[in-house]
């Protein structure tokens, strides 16, 4: 018989080591399979200040050589190739296929933590300041912005509450809302207009960066009903347009909501298919960080531990 792996791991962010490292420590001899970013959207984090244990902050890249050696340590086996098609069993207990390329995997059971990759606007300007002042996510950067001025781009709940959490640490907050109203709900855009240190643009739009040495000064924006344009003094710009699950190979054949996050059973990290499990922000567009994908990690291990155990 081919070698059939008692679990298979597909992405290698917080939540795809942490579930090797619990995996591997029970016996799975998990093989993980890293995709194309190896150490997936922390990779991209210059400093990581809020997971725990870190107390003088560690950087993204860093944290993840860390849990990637703690995982090897236990006999995980890191894989540098991305899986591109599954076909999941729809039985208990039966075999799912996965391939790298030509190579198929053959596993009981499959983790998927391919998480979420943040949406941009597509500026080259984007590529060229990141890490200096442009981020996709204000609970992991806006503690660099202290007392500064800051832009976020977005008309959505996610603009709305990086802005409200940005004004709690910044100066001052201008948010650029590409139409003439929020998608925003009620309650957001009521917690908008009473945060008196945002300001909001409407029919403005991000088209440039300009900055010194990698890191911001200021945005290039314009009025997209006069056309004008006018620069704004800013250290910190925060694409807020939302985040796109990974899930393209999978979504014919895993139950995913309207935005193709995988739909996981609430308290558990099962999928609508046995022997399928899900963790980090693959599944949780709510909370998307390092540490609440860890914890599924942790979790989508000990789910399938339980599902080969009761199948002997």
């Amino acid at each position: 018989m081919e070698n059939i792996h008692d679990c298979v791991i597909v992405g290698s962010g917080p939540s795809g080591f942490t579930a090797a490292i619990y995996a591997a420590r029970a016996d799975l001899k998990p093989q993980l399979y890293t995709g194309l970013e190896p150490g997936g959207q922390l990779t991209t984090t210059t400093e990581v200040d809020n997971f725990p244990g870190y107390p003088d902050g560690v950087t993204g890249p860093e944290m993840m050589m860390q849990l990637q050696k703690q995982a090897e340590r236990f006999d995980t086996k890191v894989h540098y190739e991305m899986i591109t098609k599954v076909e999941f069993s729809h039985e208990a207990g039966g075999i799912h296929k996965l391939w790298a390329g030509n190579k198929e995997i053959l596993a009981k059971t499959v983790i998927i933590s391919t998480g979420a990759t943040a949406k941009y606007l597509g500026l080259d300007d984007e590529k060229k300041y990141a890490g200096g002042g442009v981020s996709a996510c204000a609970t992991c950067d806006g503690f660099f912005y202290k007392g500064k001025d800051v832009i976020v781009v977005g008309a959505g709940d996610t603009a709305a509450e990086e802005a409200t959490y940005l004004a709690k640490l910044t100066n001052k907050v201008t948010m650029l809302v590409r139409r003439d109203e929020f998608r925003a709900s009620k309650a957001m855009i009521h917690r908008v207009k009473n945060t008196p240190n945002i300001e909001v643009k409407f029919h403005h739009e991000l088209i440039g960066i300009e900055g010194e040495n990698g890191l911001v000064e200021r945005a290039v924006v314009i009025n997209n009903q006069t056309q004008e344009t006018s620069k704004i003094d800013v250290h910190g710009i925060f694409i807020a347009i939302g985040h796109k699950p990974n899930t393209e190979i999978f979504k014919d054949q895993i139950t995913t909501d309207e935005n193709g996050y995988i739909v996981t059973v609430p308290g558990s990290t099962k999928t609508n298919l046995p022997g399928v499990f899900a963790a980090g922000d693959v599944q949780d567009h709510v909370y998307r960080q390092a540490i609440t994908a860890a914890g599924t990690g942790c979790m989508a291990a000990m789910d399938a531990e339980k599902y080969l155990a009761e199948l002997e």
